[in-house]
């Protein structure tokens, strides 16, 4: 059975929090406050951002990381280009020319056999 915490940090929109770095907030009062304060999407960023560090000194630095830049006010991490992790698969099926175009008279093109 899970244990669950009296105060839960909360979460991202898909990543859970990690262990280490839900304690590295549940250790400093003023980063969590700021944690709660943001966005689900945005907790989201800062979490995935930690877990796709590949070396434990960095991850353990982007934490560190996380704790400071919240509390200047950051909502996002800086140069990170998103969570790949929520985004949807790409849908390239293009429809350019609706019915009513048709019927005036214009070509309809099969525009997913040409990109």
């Amino acid at each position: 059975m899970k244990t669950r915490h009296p105060n839960p940090i909360p979460a991202g929109a898909v990543h859970r929090i990690p262990n280490d770095l839900r304690q590295a907030l549940a250790d400093d009062a003023d980063a969590l406050e700021r944690w709660k304060d943001l966005t689900p999407l945005a907790r989201n960023e800062w979490i995935c951002w930690v877990l796709n560090a590949r070396k434990t000194d960095t991850r353990q630095r982007r934490i560190e990381r996380v704790r400071t830049e919240i509390k200047e006010g950051m909502r996002r991490p800086c140069c990170w280009p998103g969570c790949p992790h929520r985004k949807p698969p790409a849908q390239r099926e293009i429809r350019l020319t609706p019915r009513r175009e048709a019927a005036k008279g214009s070509p309809r093109r099969n525009v997913s056999a040409t990109l």
